[in-house]
This record gives C-alpha cells, structure tokens and sequence, in this order.
C-alpha cells in the first residue's frame, strides 16, 4: 500500500511539471507575439506566373453552405487559367450534386467529384480528388468557409519557397454574435492564431497546418500515400509527416477566412471529441518520430512535443484530480514540506492557471476588441466542458490504436442560411 501512495503522490508532482511547462510556453508565446520581431509571411514575393492550384472542398450534404464558398472562390483574385475548383460531394442525399452540376455547366474550371461509396469522409475523400487533380499545390477549405478575395495568391506564394511543404491560414469565425458559446468560440480563434501560431512562426518552431484554410503540395502526399483513413485529424498527421521529413511548414496571419462556428454545445462537444480522438492518434504515431528525426533542431522538437501533447494534458489533468483526492481522504497529501511550496502553489493559480488567458487576451488587443475580454471569466466553464470531451476522444483514441479498429467521420452540423459571400 506504501508504494502505491509513492507512486500517487509521484503522479501529482509529474502533473504539476507538466503545467508548470504549458504555462511557461503560454507566457513565452505572448511575450513573443507582443514585443519580440515579428517574421514577415511570403507577400513581397513578386512572380509572373502563379502555380497552378487546385482547391478542394470536402461536402456532404452541404446544400445550406456551398453557393457561398464557391462564389467566395469564384471572387479570388487568381489566374483562371492556373486554377480548378474541385467540389468532393462525399454521399450526399441531399441537392449537393445537382448544385454542383450547375456550377460545372457555368464554370468549365469547377469539377465535382462524386462519391457514392460506403467509405465516407475527409481523408478517403481528398485522396481521390488529389488523383484527379492538376494543380501541383493542393488549397483546402471545408464548405462552411468564405475564402478572402486575395486568399489563394497569398497561401500559393508561399510554395514559391522550395523548402516550404505545407501553408496555414488564418481562420475567424463570422458568426460571433449568434450566442455565448459562439463568443467564445472566438476568443479561442483569436488567442490561437493571431498570437499562438503567429508566436510559433516567429520563432520558427511548428505552426500547425490545420486542415482547412490552407495548403500543400500534392506530389509529396501522394509519394507518401496520401491520408490515412484510420486517422481522423488528417491535418495534424500531415504537420508531423512534413516536418519528420524535413519540410517546413508556415503560418500566415493575414490570410484570413470566415468559418461558422458551431452554435449548440451539443455539436462543439462532438466536434472537440473528435478532434482529440484524431489528434491523439497522431501523438500515439509520431511522438517517437519527432523525438529521433534529423531534420528538427532541439527547439523544434520540443515544440513539435508540446503541440503532439495538447490533446492528451486535460486527460492528465483529471486523473491527477482524482488522485488528489484519494490521497486527501487517505490523510496522505502531505507530498512537499515548507513555505515554499505555499508560494509555489500560490503563484501557480494566480497566475499559471490563466496562461492560455493571457494569449486570448494579447490577441483581442492586436485584433482592435478589447472589450471582449470580459468575457474571460466565462472560459472556466469551457474549460470543465473541453476537459470532459477531450478526455472522450483520447480514450476513443487508445481504442483505435490498440483494438485496429476504423474511424467514422462525424460532420459537423451547419447552421447557416444563404449570405453575400466575403470580398
């Protein structure tokens, strides 16, 4: 019984390093992000001949959302004759195809890929329209998005760059105001692109390609064999994949596109389920790739592990909860001695606790709304609610890797009407 008391309380102090890291990295993030110099994008880059590209939307039963992403792209400032638009319609049963249709008849360049098969979702998706794709580098947007006017050339430029393997955009949400959740929804937006992946650019870490918003080149996916289908952040997958084989991937902060937000905690909580399901697979795949790859410097694998890890510390979190409070009932918390440990303890919450709060507010004053972040406070809740999702799609996670078992994507809910599209 001793040794399993040792080993409890060995657990709390292991959690409490891990926070202590997490909040160190938060700080050192805003701190980058607010005073250090901050690394120009791609967008002086002057060139005659833009590359040829192709965009990919992955849709089922879209009907509500895709005349807006499409007349968004058909609004892009790009070279038509350098550019085709390839819809995924992925099983719809809904007007999706005969839509599509319609635009194919207008827009020689917009070629619908029809699926009606029974293996379903992104991944399986993207691989059959890179095959008949030209364009050399792959853009990506899911149907809900509304590209900017200038969105393709400034994410096209980047691949100007022979080193660079993947780009990511900046994503906000434009249908802030629906509801609470949606508010906060943004602030997380806000504190996670212009101030956490704008802070890892600068200091040439890992950006996060993100699956959306976003792009790469096809030939080095395909010469790797594609998605994987058992994987379900896809996206993640292919940041570890290009970084392990020593290509760099980048962030550009004034590419901006508009998403929807999910606006019923019901569909947030599905969604953040199954981004922590995906996101932990990957961890399960490559933590030993990234720790032993030639091509990252020490700084970049460390990065590369905090990012790999994002999904698995609320888990970490929870058990160390619960072993506090075993040990309390047990009289056995009694783990350090000494008024150190009180100022520790003390600093911690002041401050280590509201870390990511500090990016999310750093971000709201670079992005002009500082009123919104009275509405800090209000995260707590989100807090506990990601803490119990996240915690479901590591779990689902380890089922998938230890039972093989396939993954089934689970779409997101639209809730949009038709709108203008983004100039």
């Amino acid at each position: 019984m001793e040794m399993v008391i040792k080993i409890m309380q060995g657990y709390i102090i292991f959690v409490i390093i891990v926070m202590l890291l997490y909040t160190v990295r938060h700080f050192f993030f805003t701190i980058v992000r607010l005073l250090g110099r901050q690394r120009l994008y791609y967008n002086d880059i002057v060139t005659s001949r833009m590359k040829h590209i192709s965009v990919l939307i992955p849709m089922h039963n879209e009907e509500k959302v895709l005349d807006t992403v499409l007349t968004a792209l058909l609004e892009c400032d790009y070279d038509a004759d350098r550019l085709e638009i390839i819809p995924i319609n992925d099983n719809s049963t809904d007007k999706t195809r005969e839509m599509l249709d319609e635009y194919h008849r207008k827009y020689e360049f917009i070629r619908p890929l029809h699926r009606n098969c029974a293996d379903r979702g992104k991944p399986v998706g993207l691989n059959d329209a890179m095959r008949m794709a030209r364009g050399e580098i792959i853009i990506v947007f899911d149907a809900d998005y509304r590209p900017a006017r200038s969105m393709l050339k400034q994410i096209a430029l980047a691949f100007e760059d022979p080193q660079v393997g993947a780009v990511m955009g900046r994503v906000i949400p434009y249908n802030t105001n629906k509801n609470m959740l949606t508010r906060l929804i943004n602030l997380e937006r806000s504190g996670g692109y212009q101030v956490d992946q704008q802070a890892r650019y600068n200091l040439r870490a890992i950006p996060q390609y993100g699956g959306t918003v976003g792009g790469f080149r096809r030939d080095f996916l395909l010469s790797t064999g594609g998605f994987n289908p058992k994987v379900l952040a896809e996206d993640t997958e292919l940041t570890y994949r290009l970084i392990t084989n020593g290509w760099k991937v980048v962030y550009a902060n004034s590419a901006e596109c508009y998403e929807e937000s999910p606006e019923s905690w019901n569909v947030r909580g599905r969604q953040i389920r199954r981004w922590a399901r995906g996101h932990n697979e990957v961890l399960f795949r490559y933590l030993i790739p990234t720790i032993t790859s030639p091509h990252l410097n020490l700084f970049q694998k460390i990065d590369g592990l905090f990012l790999l890890f994002i999904y698995a510390v609320p888990v970490l979190l929870l058990f160390g909860w619960g072993v506090s409070l075993a040990l309390f009932f047990l009289g056995r918390m009694d783990i350090f001695g000494g008024w150190w440990v009180l100022l520790f303890l003390g600093v911690y919450n002041a401050f280590g606790n509201f870390a990511p709060f500090f990016e999310i507010g750093a971000a709201l004053i670079i992005d002009g709304l500082p009123g919104e972040a009275l509405l800090l406070p209000l995260m707590m809740f989100n807090f506990f609610f990601y803490m119990w999702n996240i915690s479901l799609g590591f779990f689902d996670a380890v089922v998938d890797i230890v039972t093989g078992r396939g993954v089934k994507w689970d779409k997101t809910i639209r809730f949009a009407v038709k709108e203008g599209a983004a100039k």
